[in-house]
């Protein structure tokens, strides 16, 4: 298999050049209203004042396409953990984007939370297998709760959606 244009176009931070205004794709899948306040924390990081010249896009998993994930310079992606794994949506976005991304996405950042009644393991563990396959790079580290988020949850989804897109600005 060779390797696409996309991929011989990536500047320092494997961002693609020549693009524009580097793009961070959400990519979530947001069943309850715990998993929507760690998206809205996520979201209010990745587009604080702080954060310029970075473009966000939101995608609920089942919708999000290879095309968008081919657009973006990184990414961020949200789940419940369900049955001891990540929810089936973004199961299914990673079986659709898998192949056609695999080459011209490699070394893209990426970042992730998972919310879960009493154990996120397994769905860590699925998320983490299929980005180092894709050879995504994580930027930092996961968020992860069990139960209601607290304070100090939603103040790490911040920072999760902050320290991904900062990442992006040159």
């Amino acid at each position: 298999m060779t390797s696409g244009s996309g991929s011989r176009l990536r500047g320092r931070h494997g961002r693609r050049q020549g693009s524009g205004v580097p793009t961070l794709l959400i990519v979530h899948h947001t069943p309850s209203p715990n998993c929507q306040t760690m998206l809205e924390a996520v979201v209010s990081g990745a587009t604080a004042p702080e954060i310029e010249g970075v473009q966000v896009v939101r995608r609920a998993a089942l919708a999000a396409t290879a095309s968008d994930v081919l657009a973006a310079d990184g990414y961020l992606l949200g789940t419940p953990a369900n049955l001891g794994y990540m929810s089936g949506a973004l199961k299914h976005f990673f079986d659709q984007v898998y192949y056609p991304c695999l080459d011209d996405t490699r070394g893209r950042p990426f970042g992730y939370y998972v919310h879960g009644g009493n154990d996120v393991t397994g769905a860590v563990r699925g998320i983490e297998s299929i980005t180092t396959g894709l050879g995504w790079r994580r930027a930092t580290n996961a968020v992860t709760v069990t139960g209601e988020p607290g304070k100090s949850d939603v103040e790490a989804c911040w920072e999760l959606g902050a320290t991904v897109a900062a990442g992006l600005m040159d």
